[in-house]
């Protein structure tokens, strides 16, 4: 279930209904200034709504301060061991400190902190990992690992609320997507605070794209989770926020920028889809309008499956298509279908989002169309009217029979013993 209670980082609004925000951690020495703050302009240009600096010595401390200033997203100090240096993030201006009150040296020093960030109004993410579980509970992580960080997590929830502290949000991360789902799922259910997701040290690019993508994407599918941090093993922090919004934008919970859709190729293909695409990608990236466009590999299916795309190529080997809506727009040469398709987006763009047709080109490429196009393929269109019409055969087969009954003499009626249907 989405979170009731809603809480401020900065000027970004966390649970009660907000969008969900896109976190990720800088890679460098906070310290270091210079490549500090660079990085941080990166990942906000990639579109990170909040952004978390690691604090683990006095002189991060005194780089934050300068950093809170500059910085163009809210920052948030991460915290681990030294509750003192948590005290020092919040008066230096961090704009929310991320806690594990399992590392953090017991209530008592967890409470202090709470009584600054009071103070201050500054709101803390508290939570806990798979590798990080309190003492008393390792024995339940072994036989059962999924309430065990749902315990963790509650027991700190509850300690929040005894020191009457209510702007905070939880985090509960695991190395195990199953876990991670089945955990909050599970706390989700019993806490009406903001929840922040992630599969924690999900590793490279790669894998660990994949692995949040089904676990973050099942949660967010969901209703659960209200900020997100993809944990990649990569040096260029924006590539987590890039991965974040993927899944954002194909959830439709937010929209930022192109959506481009290719089909996966097969041995139809005639023409090199692979620098194709790769080309359209980098190019889209110029454009911030959440604009839809295709690419298929070929005609064979028409263009039925990418009808919703606002534009869209199909090739052959010596010619392709323009389209845009489903539609035709006009034929080019192979090698000319990248720059003929930005020509057309920047047509409807500057035409005021209008689609430009040339009757005759339009003409060509539909002609073209119906000369590659194999008319025997299941495309969607065609099974729906298949189906359709199959169901109204079973329909009509199964309209009821109606026997008419008359008060003549059955015996001496030349319609005697006969039975009559009717439709409905």
């Amino acid at each position: 279930m989405a979170s009731q209670r809603q809480i401020r980082v900065g000027d970004v609004l966390i649970g009660g209904g907000a969008p969900v925000a896109v976190q990720t951690m800088t890679k460098t020495e906070t310290a270091n200034l210079p490549e500090t703050m660079a990085q941080i302009r990166r990942v906000a240009e990639a579109g990170a709504d909040i952004v978390r600096v690691a604090v683990p010595r006095d002189q991060d401390v005194e780089a934050l301060k300068t950093i809170v200033v500059e910085s163009p997203i809210p920052i948030i100090a991460d915290i681990h061991f030294n509750h003192t240096l948590a005290i020092k993030a919040i008066e230096a201006g961090a704009h929310c400190i991320r806690l594990n009150p399992g590392n953090i040296g017991g209530p008592e020093k967890v409470a202090e902190v709470v009584a600054v960030a009071k103070r201050h109004d500054v709101p803390i993410r508290v939570g806990v990992n798979s590798g990080s579980l309190p003492k008393h509970l390792r024995d339940l992580e072994y036989s059962d690992p999924v309430e065990a960080l749902v315990q963790a997590a509650v027991e700190t929830v509850d300690l929040m609320e005894r020191l009457d502290f209510d702007q905070f949000k939880v985090s509960m991360k695991s190395t195990s997507v199953p876990n991670t789902i089945a955990s909050n799922r599970r706390l989700s259910e019993r806490i009406p605070y903001p929840l922040h997701l992630g599969v924690t040290e999900a590793g490279t690019k790669y894998t660990g794209s994949l692995k949040s993508a089904v676990g973050l994407g099942t949660l967010l599918a969901d209703g659960i989770g209200d900020t997100v941090r993809i944990s990649l093993s990569t040096f260029h922090a924006e590539e987590e926020v890039k991965v974040a919004w993927e899944i954002l934008k194909a959830l439709k919970l937010r929209e930022k920028g192109p959506v481009l859709i290719a089909c996966p190729t097969c041995g139809r293909l005639q023409f090199d889809m692979d620098s194709v695409v790769a080309e359209v990608e980098q190019r889209l990236e110029a454009y911030e309008d959440p604009i839809e466009v295709s690419v298929l590999g070929c005609a064979v299916n028409g263009i039925g499956e990418a009808r919703h795309a606002d534009f869209g190529i199909t090739g052959a080997k010596d010619a392709g298509m323009i389209f845009s809506k489903g539609e035709p727009l006009k034929k080019v040469p192979t090698d000319q279908l990248v720059d003929e398709l930005f020509k057309e987006i920047d047509r409807y763009y500057a035409s005021g989002k209008t689609i430009v047709r040339d009757e005759r080109e339009v003409a060509e490429a539909t002609r073209w169309l119906s000369e590659n196009e194999d008319l025997s393929a299941m495309t969607p269109e065609r099974l729906a009217a298949l189906e359709k019409e199959k169901a109204e055969a079973q329909a009509q087969a199964a309209e009821p029979e109606v026997v008419v009954k008359t008060a003549v003499d059955e015996s001496s009626s030349p319609t005697a013993g006969r039975r009559f249907t009717r439709a409905g």
